[in-house]
């Protein structure tokens, strides 16, 4: 099975957004993400869809570490779906 990460980014800030979440590269690549796509809604939501090689690296990275990309890019409300192919 291969697992994906489906996420919602809200954020006051595009510029802030982007460039938090391209500083962040390093630590999701650590947390084993792997990013397959960016879109955005709007002025004030991405949505971005990742490969998964780890589920319990990533799980830590999203209790832990995705904390300070946040507060960096303006983030003001997320959310997180680990999803696996049927």
């Amino acid at each position: 099975m291969t697992t994906q990460l489906l996420a919602r980014y809200d954020f006051t800030d595009h510029a802030k957004f982007r460039a938090a979440f391209d500083a962040d590269a390093e630590d999701r690549g650590h947390a084993s993400l792997s990013v397959l796509q960016v879109w955005r809604e709007g002025a004030g939501t991405a949505w971005v869809l990742y490969q998964v090689a780890d589920p319990a690296r990533a799980r830590a990275y999203l209790d832990g570490a995705q904390q300070l990309f946040a507060s960096q890019g303006s983030v003001t409300g997320s959310e997180f779906h680990m999803l696996e192919t049927a």
